[in-house]
């Protein structure tokens, strides 16, 4: 097995171009994960932790390898939120968010802020430089991306607007280091609430038939957030799995959605 270290992002996109089934490294919480249980034996791995491009961390722009643990003290507050919830500190020590798009899980815990932020991934190749891909362009079925093979996931970009009213939760076997049954984000700004949740159809979703029942109402009253629980329940498109049954998920969405509704409501 090939490995190569990039030391910057042209060292990185170049050795991409020449070797475009190279798997990328990381934080490595995903990947080795399934080289050690024998799903991948990659021919060469290219290894991104060096590229300090990839590190930058602003309210508009999220590196690709920007940790958990970066994000769990300074990113926005629905995406903190999240951190906190992925694994150890170990884990959320090495682990990064371009990790959790690249992998593209419908339960993975960042994907769900990405989505109700509207946030966008940019990623690079040595040939065609910078795309800017939206989030329901790029998402495009279980793990499964729009990402062409030369290409390296270089940001998650965030619009300058995005409310700070912001409320994650997720449900799971256990309290801690657990994949997550459902997940959902509630963001709260001027235009109303928006609704994205994860674990619930076959890459992370919006809820927007409910966004739209609740934003069309004047008053949040308790009869309005039955109603709107029971249509995130309605909307969601689960599955029976090892992990939850189809009717737990869809429950469980609709109580998570609803809670959340309340809390940016405080």
């Amino acid at each position: 097995m090939d490995f190569i270290a990039a030391h910057d992002l042209d060292e990185a996109l170049a050795a991409k171009a020449h070797q475009p089934d190279a798997l990328l490294l990381a934080g490595g919480t995903d990947l080795m994960v399934e080289i050690n249980l024998a799903h991948h034996r990659p021919s060469s791995v290219l290894s991104l932790r060096r590229v300090e491009e990839l590190q930058e961390l602003t309210a508009g722009r999220i590196g690709a390898g920007v940790t958990w643990a970066r994000l769990e003290r300074n990113g926005h507050r629905g995406l903190a939120q999240a951190a906190r919830t992925v694994g150890s500190p170990q884990i959320r020590a090495a682990g990064t968010i371009g990790g959790n798009v690249a992998t593209a899980s419908p339960a993975g815990d960042g994907l769900p802020w990405i989505i109700a932020a509207e946030a966008s991934i940019e990623v690079q190749s040595k040939e065609r430089g910078i795309r800017t891909i939206p989030w329901n362009e790029f998402f495009v079925g279980v793990k499964r991306t729009s990402l062409a093979a030369d290409e390296i996931i270089t940001a998650v970009v965030v619009p300058e607007d995005v409310p700070i009213a912001q409320e994650f939760a997720k449900v799971g076997a256990r309290n801690a280091m657990v994949i997550s049954t459902v997940s959902c984000v509630v963001i709260r700004g001027d235009d109303g609430f928006r609704v994205a949740l994860g674990s619930v159809a076959t890459t992370p979703m919006r809820a927007t038939r409910a966004e739209e029942m609740i934003n069309a109402e004047s008053t949040i009253s308790d009869s309005v957030l039955d109603e709107f629980a029971h249509i995130v329940s309605e909307e969601v498109r689960p599955i029976t799995d090892h992990r939850s049954t189809e009717g737990y998920r869809r429950h469980a969405a609709g109580v998570l959605a609803r809670r959340l509704v309340e809390r940016s409501l405080r």
